[in-house]
């Protein structure tokens, strides 16, 4: 099996251990402003992603949505923004902290992901998106997750 070529610099975030549930106590804004205060290896994601040129997530997909770890991590990334807000394609949205971008790509696999649940995806990428003033973002689908490493795009 042959999986694409990791950069130096690149940074890969998995479950190599136990991340705790972000637990909304706005620690990561108020208490250490950026980053969480739950200490177990996955409280420095605000910062990861203010380092990110493209944040590529890969996860199976559940009900049109992430898996429950990846859901998780982008909760605990929540202290990339500010706890200010202001006013984008009228709806409410926190500052950004950081004034880099990203691109917002996202890949899910399951074997019988359905049609509602790409509908579902589609619109749940495009919101995370515009809540993460990602500069684009895409979302693409795949049987299996070997399937993802023949055709991997940025």
């Amino acid at each position: 099996m042959i999986y694409p070529q990791i950069d130096d610099g690149d940074v890969v975030i998995s479950e190599n251990s136990a991340i705790r549930n972000c637990i909304g106590c706005f620690g990561c804004w108020i208490k250490t402003p950026g980053k969480c205060v739950l200490k177990d290896g996955y409280d420095n994601m605000g910062h990861i992603f203010s380092q990110a040129d493209n944040v590529i997530i890969i996860s199976r997909c559940c009900y049109g949505g992430y898996s429950p770890f990846v859901k998780n991590v982008l909760d605990r990334s929540i202290s990339f923004l500010l706890p200010f807000f202001q006013t984008k394609n009228n709806e409410t949205h926190h500052k950004k902290r950081y004034k880099n971008t990203f691109k917002f790509i996202v890949h899910f696999y399951g074997e019988n992901i359905t049609s509602q649940e790409t509908d579902i995806a589609h619109s749940l990428i495009k919101a995370n998106a515009v809540n993460l003033h990602a500069n684009d973002s895409k979302v693409f689908f795949y049987h299996s997750f070997d399937e993802i490493a023949k055709g991997v795009q940025l």
